[in-house]
């Protein structure tokens, strides 16, 4: 009975010393994104006698920011225990435009002589 005291004296001493290390693991992760205003302003110009112009034009903008951080605390474990198969993060963009120009010059011509 005194062994078994003693065991759970010392099992109580164990437990009461670690949990202040235990209880002092911890992490904050905080990432701040700002993304930007799109101002853009397109001005397409020509003219004269027989101007011709077919103008295909897309305007593409992107100011996001991309998150990619990873809120991982390694505690009791090694380096090579965790794989990143899929993390961060990717931004993209497909924009399409599509132009179909028929130009024609249509003049009535006259014979003079």
């Amino acid at each position: 009975m005194k062994k078994l005291m003693m065991l759970a004296a010392l099992l109580a001493m164990v437990v009461v010393a670690a949990v202040p290390a235990i209880a002092q693991i911890g992490q904050e992760a905080e990432q701040e994104t700002e993304s930007g205003d799109v101002d853009q302003s397109f001005t397409i110009t020509g003219g004269g006698d027989n101007s011709s112009q077919c103008v295909g034009l897309s305007g593409v903008a992107q100011t996001g920011n991309a998150q990619n951080q990873i809120d991982l605390l390694q505690y009791a474990s090694e380096a090579d225990d965790f794989e990143f198969d899929e993390g961060g993060s990717t931004i993209t963009m497909s924009p399409e435009s599509s132009t179909t120009c028929d130009q024609q010059v249509n003049q009535a011509a006259t014979a003079a002589g």
